[in-house]
């Protein structure tokens, strides 16, 4: 009977340590026993997961990397290779459940799909109908990777019935319990089954593995395999004496079958062995020559192997804070030369940080370019091409392209993400593009064109203003308005003047000028066109019929008043339209995906201040038409109706292309209607009178005009 103490410190068991078990399951039964008196116990083959909680298993450790190690460099390996469709398959055991489910669960994060998952029976044979199942499973859901975390029992059928049903061509992912076991590996036509990689532990130095094959046994006879043996453990065993008992007919040397696995396992037991001596070695403070004789207490020596940090063979031993080993694994791949089988380290995984490496030029791939095999449920998309999930595996899916104005983050390929405000993409992108601000820049060669057309005009508004007043008391200067034609030519340069709210980018102020100051003085203009061309209607022809109507018009300063009652009516339109709906700048996003336009916001303003002066441009034209057969001297008709004309062609241009032209074109096309406007009114009623002035005085007499109106007197009385 086993006496209850206080306390666990008070436990003097007669064996301060436990090395092993060989497995997982009977670790778990041990570990939770020792555990209670925290009995250091060091395991050698256990490597399931759960045994590395602490506030379960207190004083368990192990020599062998938790599988949790392994189940990451196996993750690691199908990311590597791009491999994101496969098959799992596990042994009915805590190895291969409890591996498999932390596989999966970093296989599901890392976005690699599992097609199926199975599991092999333990104690079985070949002729299991389960195991004929799983492999037609296999077959039938067409992956090309299976991932086996098993034991070496359960796999040996399995792969007794994979070769059975001739599985070839296939790329198989062991786990380190059966990758290098000679079991597994001698199954008759294993070597058709396809490629095989697999988990080992890292190796121990070299010479290690030497002094387990140094006893040799010579097959010319027993008494000399006995003496080589003894003189082989002589040589290798230093003070070791080694004793015959008996002599050995048909013993073969150890090193004929090399096996790799059981060379691995003899390694951790004596590390195990060596972690315990260290710690004793430093618990007895050994260190100083001589030995501590007191009482050793299972938890004092746990805390001292928790804590030993020593090289064994070039081989580092430490354990972590869940009592694991410090060791990674290396990567192996099978060799077949003919019949023999060999394996080949490709690459390793090392912990701390967790890293894994690949040597491609050790992989012999079994495809016909030479290449790894590709495992996927679905072909990779398109670049911007966004994935649309066709089942429950993410890895199963169809391609669409994103739509324009978004693209495909690489962080959610099942999603096409929207673009800000400010940019933009076509169809298919992957990244999203700044918008190009759309605006009649001041520094680009185009406005630079406009404004020195715009700045012509101003010049030639001046040199006629500068002209008329030089000559305002000849014939030609009174009959085209006298003292109105400096108002008309005033106003001219104001409706000039108004270009320049186009230019740059739009700020409130040039928003709230440009369509009123364009209206207002080009309403003046036309004002003035339309009262001298009426008061040359009423001299010649309405004068002599109704003089009566003349004399009214004048008495009661008709021409004065229209003008003023057309420029009010223009003004009370802009300002009620203004306020009511004011033209502010905005950003506008629809007019093409590529543009953010800047422009001044539309409104009732300008459609009216147009429609306006159209009805009274065209006015003025009914006007100037009735006057065709006027005296020369004071008919225009030809040229101001061509000018009118334009302008109305100019303005309805303006008026269609609304919708059409936006930001940069059609600030351009606004300058370029109201530059067409003024030169052609410039050109029809002013320059001509100007080409008189200067170039042919002789008509530019009170004379002349007299004579051009006596012969229309005469063509009248005819």
């Amino acid at each position: 009977d086993v006496q209850v103490l206080p306390s666990f410190q008070h436990y003097e068991p007669q064996a301060v340590a436990v090395i092993g078990p060989d497995s997982s399951r009977l670790a778990l039964t041990t570990a939770a026993v020792l555990s209670l008196f925290l009995v250091p116990e060091i395991s050698y083959e256990a490597s399931t997961e759960s045994l590395s909680l602490k506030r379960l298993y207190p004083s368990f450790l192990r020599t062998i990397p938790s599988d949790r190690q392994q189940v990451k460099a196996i993750f690691l390996l199908l990311q590597h290779f791009g491999w994101t469709w496969v098959v799992l398959l596990g042994s009915d055991n805590t190895y291969g459940r409890a591996s498999l489910d932390a596989l999966q669960e970093l296989l599901t994060a890392g976005n690699v799909c599992v097609a199926y998952r199975g599991t092999l029976p333990v104690n079985s044979d070949a002729n299991n109908p389960e195991l004929h199942n799983l492999v037609q499973i296999l077959t039938d859901v067409k992956v090309n990777v299976t991932v086996v975390f098993s034991t070496r029992g359960s796999a040996l059928p399995f792969f007794e019935v994979v070769v059975q049903r001739n599985i070839t061509g296939m790329v198989w992912v062991a786990s380190e319990d059966w990758s290098l076991a000679p079991s597994i590996w001698q199954v008759p036509g294993i070597q058709n089954i396809g490629l095989v990689f697999g988990m080992a532990i890292e190796k121990p130095e070299s010479t290690m593995l030497e002094r387990f094959e140094a006893w040799k046994m010579l097959e010319e006879g027993a008494e000399a395999e006995c003496a080589s043996s003894a003189e082989a453990g002589r040589e290798s065993g230093g003070n070791m004496q080694l004793d015959c008992t008996q002599c050995c007919t048909g013993c073969r040397a150890l090193a004929t079958v090399p096996d790799m696995y059981d060379a691995q396992g003899s390694f951790n037991v004596y590390s195990a062995v060596y972690a315990v001596a260290y710690g004793l070695h430093d618990l007895l403070g050994c260190a100083s020559g001589a030995c501590s004789k007191g009482t050793v207490y299972p938890w004092q020596l746990l805390q001292k192997i928790r804590q030993v940090n020593f090289t064994l063979y070039k081989s580092p031993i430490s354990f972590d804070a869940n009592g694991d080993i410090h060791k990674g694994y290396d990567i192996i791949m099978w060799k077949w030369r003919g019949p023999n089988w060999a394996s080949d380290v490709i690459g390793t995984f090392r912990v701390n940080p967790d890293r894994l490496s690949i040597d491609p030029d050790k992989i012999l791939w079994h495809t016909e370019d030479g290449q790894a095999p590709s495992s996927v449920c679905s072909e990779p998309c398109e670049p911007g091409e966004m994935r649309l999930q066709q089942s429950r595996h993410k890895c199963c899916f169809s391609c669409v392209a994103c739509p324009p104005g978004t693209f495909l983050n690489t962080s959610d390929p099942f999603d096409c993400q929207a673009c800000g405000l400010d940019e933009w993409a076509p169809a298919g992108s992957e990244v999203c593009f700044n918008r190009t601000v759309e605006f009649l820049s001041w520094s680009e060669p185009l406005s630079w064109a406009l404004l020195a057309l715009a700045a012509l005009l101003m010049l030639l508004i001046v040199a006629l203003a500068v002209l008329f007043a030089l000559n305002a008391s000849t014939p030609v200067v009174k009959s085209a308005g006298g003292k109105t034609c400096f108002l008309m030519l005033g106003s001219l340069a104001c409706t000039c003047s108004s270009l320049f709210c186009y230019f740059g980018e739009p700020s409130r102020v040039a928003c709230l000028l440009r369509v009123p100051l364009f209206g207002i003085s080009f309403t003046v203009f036309l004002s003035c066109v339309a009262t001298r061309s009426f008061q040359i209607l009423c001299i010649f022809k309405l004068n002599a019929r109704c003089p009566a109507l003349y004399e009214a018009w004048m008495r009661r300063q008709g021409p004065v008043l229209f003008m003023v009652a057309s420029t009010a009516a223009q003004v009370l339109l802009c300002v009620v339209t203004e306020a009511a709906s004011p033209s502010v700048p905005r950003r506008e996003y629809s007019a093409r995906d590529e543009w953010v336009v800047l422009e001044c916001g539309h409104n009732a303003a300008a459609d009216a201040a147009i429609v306006y002066t159209v009805l009274l441009s065209a006015g003025c034209f009914v006007l100037s038409y009735a006057g065709t057969d006027l005296p020369a001297a004071y008919n225009e008709a030809k040229s101001l109706t061509v000018s009118l004309l334009l302008h109305l062609g100019c303005s309805a241009a303006v008026l269609c292309s609304q919708g059409a032209l936006r930001g940069r074109a059609e600030a351009t096309a606004r300058v370029l209607s109201t530059l067409g406007t003024l030169a052609a009114l410039l050109g029809g009623y002013f320059v001509p009178r100007a080409f008189v002035i200067l170039l042919r005085p002789h008509q530019n007499t009170a004379e002349h005009f007299q004579m051009a109106i006596q012969e229309y007197t005469r063509r009248q009385a005819a």
